[in-house]
């Protein structure tokens, strides 16, 4: 049952306990107790909306910065990955395999806000060793939502 909550749930998070019971012909009650256990332990950690910020007049920056760190004796990436995530401006830290091992998204209102955090607070630390900085440019698919269509040409052929 946890599998089919979840599997729905996670695209479309403001359906209705009553309407995710008939979709997936469970009880309503048990769905409600299942969701609420599954916040309770940490399962379902928040509920989030998708904004395409491209189409309104707020000016968003995002970026993905690759960091390179020494590991810390006894606690690996874990203490360094927890101070990054405490900075406001922070969405996600991830462990990552390759040539860093964290990454880093983050939001700013512009290129110039992100390149100062990046300089002024995360180079700063002293587990950190190098970053790399990638701008997104625009958005094509977030978190499994399609955001940017190729608009169609929908004027009518006509031929003299």
């Amino acid at each position: 049952m946890r599998e089919k909550i979840l599997s729905v749930i996670e695209k479309e998070s403001r359906v209705e306990i009553k309407d995710l019971a008939i979709r997936l012909g469970l009880n309503e009650i048990d769905v409600a107790n299942e969701i609420k256990a599954m916040e309770e332990e940490g399962v379902i950690c928040g509920y989030h909306t998708l904004i395409d910020w491209e189409k309104t007049s707020i000016e968003k920056v995002s970026a993905l910065i690759e960091v390179r760190v020494t590991p810390q004796r006894g606690q690996g990436f874990d203490n360094i990955a927890e101070r990054i995530y405490q900075y406001p401006e922070v969405n996600a830290v991830y462990l990552i395999s390759g040539g860093y091992d964290l990454l880093v998204t983050l939001e700013g209102k512009s290129l110039k806000e992100i390149s100062l955090f990046v300089s002024e607070k995360l180079s700063t630390l002293d587990p950190v060793l190098s970053t790399a900085t990638h701008f997104i440019l625009k958005k094509y698919k977030d978190h499994g939502t399609v955001l940017s269509r190729p608009k169609t040409d929908e004027r009518e052929s006509f031929v003299l």
